[in-house]
């Protein structure tokens, strides 16, 4: 969806800095996130190949707007799935959401046999959309930085499906001393977001005995030697994470490209790396199958590299 002149004149108070707007952004979005999201997921179901009917899960995540039934609901109807589909809805979990919807439907998929989750991640920024304040600068750069977004992704069980990224490992940390560094609370004015000026630094810092913690279970502690899927949270946090770990500029060239493109798209951002990487793979004619063992991924059909274990770096949270 656009917000439009048109939109704008209608609903006045979306665009005064703090002013109520809450219903009016409810109404829009509840409509548009589950069919942004079916966009998504259609895209994903054909490129896959199989029928609609073998998908066993559902996982939706969005952080704009919140309603009961869920997005999750509206979007089973939306592409017909059989209404005994395992569901499940995530609001409200910002951009760390994107690796966290993956470790989910990883779990699901290695705990039940033969099953396959449609993951769908849906954001539209009318529900932060504001107004210029002179005293809350950082609103200014949440405008400029986000984007809207949806992407899709089937992971199932390797015994059933070809794999084109396999999950080997997941884990999820919370960085010290950052409360407040990064938060987002429902008010009637909608949805406002806060971020300080020293989030980069906050996350170079800890970024290395993040990766520590979560690589040397599986033997790795090169990390130039593993593909990196990098949340896009702006230029500043790239470059530092970058410069921190010593990273070869390829490393994080996907990501950077998807940010100039699309800006931060939260939850759907490392949907969108995957398949730009996928896409780079397929130009490079390399070989068709990823290394690695547990659940997969399935953007679709195709080579892709041998790529080692995923990586998406880590956002404070409090």
């Amino acid at each position: 969806m656009h917000l439009t002149e048109e939109i704008l004149k209608e609903n006045p108070n979306i665009c005064a800095y703090m002013a109520p707007s809450l219903d009016a952004r409810q109404d829009m979005l509840v409509v548009e996130v589950p069919k942004l999201g079916k966009e998504a997921a259609q895209k994903a179901i054909k490129e896959w190949g199989q029928p609609k009917s073998k998908i066993t899960h559902r996982v939706f995540c969005t952080a704009s707007g919140v309603d009961m039934p869920g997005a999750d609901y509206q979007l089973t109807k939306l592409l017909g799935l059989r209404p005994s589909i395992k569901r499940l809805m995530m609001y409200q979990q910002g951009c760390f959401a994107g690796g966290t919807i993956i470790r989910l439907a990883k779990d699901l998929a290695e705990n039940n046999a033969g099953s396959r989750a449609l993951v769908v991640c849906s954001e539209i920024t009318a529900f932060t959309f504001r107004s210029p304040s002179d005293t809350h600068l950082d609103s200014l750069v949440g405008q400029a930085l986000f984007g809207d977004g949806a992407a899709a992704v089937i992971i199932g069980d390797t015994s059933i499906e070809r794999p084109l990224f396999q999950l080997v490992s997941a884990a999820q940390t919370i960085l010290p001393d950052s409360d407040g560094a990064i938060d987002g609370h429902l008010r009637e004015v909608g949805l406002t977001a806060h971020i300080l000026k020293d989030v980069p630094g906050l996350i170079s810092k800890n970024i290395e005995k993040s990766l520590v913690e979560a690589f040397t279970p599986i033997g790795i502690s090169d990390w130039n030697s593993i593909f990196w899927i990098a949340h896009p949270g702006g230029p500043a946090i790239l470059d530092q994470v970058e410069v921190k770990l010593g990273l070869m500029k390829e490393k994080l060239r996907a990501t950077r490209h998807m940010l100039s493109e699309y800006g931060n798209m939260s939850s759907a951002s490392v949907l969108f790396i995957l398949d730009e990487m996928r896409k780079k793979s397929l130009e490079e004619g390399k070989p068709p199958r990823a290394k690695g063992s547990s659940g997969e991924s399935c953007l679709g059909s195709g080579p892709v590299s041998p790529f080692k274990p995923l990586c998406c770096t880590v956002f404070p949270l409090s």
